[in-house]
C-alpha cells in the first residue's frame, strides 16, 4: 500500500528539514521529515489559512491534521490566554509538532495522535482550524466538518482553506447543510478560506 501523509505510521526514511518563515509577523523556525505534508516548506493554504483566520485572546482552538504544526503554533499566539490543541493521525508529524512548539517558545499547546477527532470527543472549542487532507478523499474531509460542527460551541467557528479545483464547491455545500452561516472570507490562487459559524 502506498504509504501518504496521513498514515498513522510513516515508515519512510527520515529526512529532516529546517524552515525558517514569517507568518503574522513573527519570525518561525520549523523541522520537518519525510511522510509528513509540505516538509519542504509551509504551502500556500495552510500561509493563507494563517494570515487570515483570526480568534480571540482567550479561546479554546483546535487545529485538525496540525502536520509539523504551522496552523496551530500560529494560533496559539493569537490565543496567548488560551490554549491550542493540535491532532493529527499522522505519529510522526504529532512529534514534530511537539518540537517545534517548544522550538519556537509556544507553551499554551497540547498535541495529540488522533484519527480526525476521536482523541478531543469530550472537549469543546471556540474556534476550529483545518488544512484538511484532500488527498484522503471527499468523505474524510467532509466528516471533519462534522465532528468540527459537533466539538464547537454555539457561536464557535470553523475555519477552512481548500482549493476551488480539489473540492471547494462541495465542501461550501457540506458546510452551509450543517452549519447555516458560511462565508467565503478571501481566495488567492484558486484557494479558497471559509468561516463557518455555528449558531445553536
Amino acid at each position: 500500500m502506498t504509504e501518504h501523509y496521513y498514515s498513522a505510521k510513516p515508515t519512510t526514511a527520515h529526512e529532516l528539514n529546517q524552515i525558517q518563515v514569517n507568518l503574522r509577523g513573527k519570525d518561525f523556525t520549523f523541522i520537518t521529515d519525510a511522510g509528513v505534508f509540505s516538509k519542504k516548506e509551509i504551502d500556500f493554504g495552510s500561509k493563507l489559512l494563517i494570515e487570515t483566520m483570526s480568534m480571540n485572546r482567550k479561546d479554546s482552538v483546535l487545529d485538525v491534521g496540525c502536520g509539523y504544526g504551522p496552523i496551530g503554533i500560529s494560533a496559539a499566539l493569537l490565543a496567548d490566554q488560551g490554549r491550542v490543541t493540535m491532532v493529527d493521525i499522522n505519529e510522526r508529524a504529532v512529534l514534530l509538532s511537539r518540537d517545534n512548539a517548544k522550538r519556537n517558545g509556544v507553551n499554551n499547546v497540547t498535541v495529540l495522535q488522533s484519527d480526525l477527532l476521536a482523541q478531543v470527543v469530550d472537549q469543546t472549542f471556540n474556534c476550529i482550524l483545518t488544512n484538511p487532507p484532500i488527498r484522503a478523499g471527499k468523505t474524510i474531509v467532509h466528516e471533519i466538518f462534522v465532528q468540527a460542527y459537533a466539538a464547537l460551541v454555539p457561536g464557535g467557528q470553523l475555519w477552512v482553506v481548500i482549493q476551488k479545483k480539489q473540492g471547494a464547491p462541495s465542501a461550501f455545500a457540506k458546510l452551509e447543510t450543517l452549519f447555516g452561516n458560511v462565508i467565503e472570507v478571501t481566495k488567492d490562487k484558486g484557494y479558497r478560506i471559509f468561516k463557518a459559524t455555528k449558531i445553536n
